[in-house]
């Protein structure tokens, strides 16, 4: 699969992001898009081929492979990329809508385009929801799904059409468990990062806020401070 696309989608947000951002996207793709590209792929490039079971009964394979597993790991993995990297494109999409609204109006509505407030701030607080969610959401399927993270070398199958008990053998089945802790720990990075970045917006734009309603306030009463009000009966009558 080629992740081309996703990558240069990925660079034109890059510049929409925060700082802790692009921390974030530095962590996609250098654990995530490069490892699935250069090792990943290559680890699960045949694994059915590779099931191998005790037996030669018709569609016992098959059958125990299914149970085992009911989605590829590898391609639960790249639904996964593709699922957290897209909302990042809704904070594009805003500011992609300011300019063409600017450039509609030939006027001037926002002082910076790219500024995370008013509607593009409840944009990205939404994006960052959406890419915790899916992050906890995979997790939990990965480990649902396949009983944890571990990948064991021998798995035994009773299902139909099997005879008996059979037992089947997945291949670099340690390799497989390495990967799949890289992709967890990873995830765990990747939430910690989206969580931390939340929580940076919201406090700028509650000291904005703070800032817009009492700093002005505060500068008046130095100004009273450096001119005191004199009363009408102190005055020198000229």
């Amino acid at each position: 699969m080629n992740w081309g696309f996703l990558e240069k989608i990925l660079s034109g947000v890059n510049k929409y992001s925060t700082s802790i951002g692009r921390i974030w996207l530095s962590v996609v793709f250098l654990f995530r898009i490069l490892v699935y590209v250069a090792a990943a792929e290559q680890v699960w490039k045949d694994e059915q081929n590779d099931f191998v079971c005790n037996t030669l009964q018709p569609g016992c394979k098959n059958a125990c492979f299914d149970h085992f597993f009911p989605i590829s790991q590898i391609r639960l993995w790249a639904l996964q990329l593709i699922m957290v990297s897209t909302p990042s494109l809704m904070v594009a999409l805003h500011v992609g809508y300011r300019e063409h609204r600017e450039a509609k109006h030939k006027r001037k509505f926002y002082k910076d385009k790219r500024s995370i407030d008013g509607g593009l701030f409840c944009t990205y607080v939404i994006s960052l929801l959406f890419k915790m969610g899916f992050e906890v959401g995979f997790l939990l399927a990965f480990y649902y799904l396949y009983s944890g993270f571990g990948v064991p070398i021998l798995m035994q199958c009773t299902q139909e059409p099997c005879p008996n008990t059979v037992d089947c053998y997945i291949a670099r089945a340690t390799e497989k468990k390495i990967f799949l802790y890289i992709m967890g720990c990873t995830s765990i990075l990747c939430i910690a990062l989206n969580f931390s970045e939340l929580l940076y917006i919201v406090w700028k734009q509650l000291w904005r806020h703070f800032s817009r309603r009492y700093v002005p306030a505060f500068l008046v009463c130095r100004v009273f401070s450096l001119f005191p009000y004199q009363p009408p009966s102190s005055r020198a009558v000229i």
